[in-house]
């Protein structure tokens, strides 16, 4: 049934218009008036409209809807109704960004929208996010929220979202949310207007991870990598910054992977604060993308502040790196575990993949004299790899520190030659 009330609908934009829109996303039940000023000044700046009541209680009659509240709830797996009866706020609103999100994927993938843009308090802000993650990066996604000034970082994840204080409650239209809607109104359709640079480049991205301790390689692989033609995007092994890198690579902006920093494995085997999830150094394979690999700052795992390492460390190595930053160096037993984990998640790969190893040390601080210096554990980490990589992937044993020119040059030169070895496969 729902199937059928969102294909019928996407029928009816389809016929009805002839250009890309701005989607209208918000409660318009209990915010209608506010949401019937906003689709009037995006109007009356020339954009078209598509509209998305996500509010529980009930619609609007100030302005037209595209996709009603019931149609939301069947995409989120429940009746409006059953929602109604049951009270529950935070199910709502479960279900509700749910149903959004459906509907807004099937959007995308039909090539209708342009932009988009939500409006609420603490609900209407979670339906809007939640919704927004379905949307890919370059198509502009803003919330004016009554939150802007919470850490919304869960909620906003690796997404180009922007967000605009309300100043006043989004609960009625008064002098000062008027001029706040009319600039957010402006703001989402200007940004929409601007060419998106992920029409297919001219030149190959090449998306590299890097750290403060593998800076002096990553700059030698950029300079390299720029003399030959290609652009570079670093992205910070902070776990947001691999998130946002894997979710790039399968929306399909880059064109090869030069992944120098994996610490983020680390830290989400040990509980850091870096770590990028289970699926980290799984999105390359996914999309059949060429990738040279190097086990950078798997010597480390980051903590906040010292007082905030768990209890279970407290006999463990540490250095601090920032009065906020605290890592702490990883044993034998953890490099084996890691060590095991990066092959068998690159053996996933049907694309070219070479792995190469810095035998005098894998971060700034692990050389020689150095305060992780602690050859026995790379080593563990180097005999792991090498164990469980399947026989396709090409390892590389280099005499050399992570961040010496000469390692730089051999990932540059190897990176090419791997990607030209993809392009060769039929």
């Amino acid at each position: 049934m729902e199937d059928h009330i969102l294909v019928v609908n996407l029928l009816n934009l389809k016929m009805a218009y002839s250009k890309k829109h701005i989607l209208i996303l918000g409660c318009f039940d209990t915010k209608g008036e506010v949401f019937a000023y906003l689709r009037d000044c995006i109007l009356a700046l020339g954009e078209k409209v598509i509209t998305i009541n996500t509010g529980v209680l009930g619609t609007t009659d100030l302005f037209p809807v595209d996709f009603e509240s019931d149609s939301v709830a069947l995409q989120g797996g429940s009746e409006i109704f059953e929602l109604r009866k049951l009270g529950d706020r935070g199910h709502a609103m479960d279900v509700m960004g749910k149903g959004a999100a459906a509907i807004v994927k099937t959007l995308i993938e039909e090539e209708k929208l342009k932009g988009a843009i939500g409006m609420g308090g603490g609900g209407g802000t979670y339906i809007s996010l939640s919704t927004m993650q379905q949307i890919p990066f370059g198509i502009p996604k803003l919330c004016l929220t009554t939150i802007a000034a919470k850490d919304l970082s869960r909620q906003i994840g690796h997404k180009d979202i922007t967000l605009v204080p309300s100043v006043v409650d989004v609960a009625g239209l008064n002098s000062i949310i008027k001029v706040l809607i009319s600039q957010s109104a402006a703001a989402i359709c200007a940004m929409s207007n601007v060419k998106s640079i992920t029409e297919k480049a001219q030149v190959k991205r090449i998306a590299v991870s890097m750290f403060g301790n593998t800076t002096a390689c990553v700059d030698q692989c950029t300079l390299l990598l720029q003399k030959e033609g290609y652009e570079v995007l670093a992205f910070h092994a902070t776990g947001i910054g691999g998130k946002t890198m894997e979710a790039l690579i399968r929306e399909g902006y880059f064109d090869a992977v030069l992944d120098v920093t994996t610490t983020e494995l680390a830290d989400d085997l040990c509980g850091g604060i870096c770590s990028a999830g289970p699926d980290r150094l799984l999105a390359a394979s996914e999309m059949h993308l060429p990738q040279v690999i190097a086990p950078g700052c798997l010597d480390m795992v980051n903590f906040g502040h010292p007082d905030t390492v768990p209890a279970r460390y407290k006999d463990r190595f540490f250095y601090s790196w920032a009065p906020d930053v605290t890592l702490m160096r990883t044993n034998t037993e953890e490099n084996s575990i890691l060590g095991k984990q990066l092959s068998q998640k690159l053996n996933k790969s049907t694309a070219p993949v070479s792995i190469v190893l810095p035998l005098k040390g894998i971060s700034q601080i692990d050389c020689a004299g150095g305060i992780f210096f602690e050859p026995e554990n790379d080593q563990a980490l180097f005999d792991s790899i090498k164990k469980h990589a399947a026989a396709s992937i090409q390892i590389i044993e280099a005499n050399a520190h992570i961040n010496d020119k000469s390692f730089a040059a051999l990932l540059v030169k190897t990176l090419i030659e791997t990607i030209d070895k993809a392009g060769s496969q039929p």
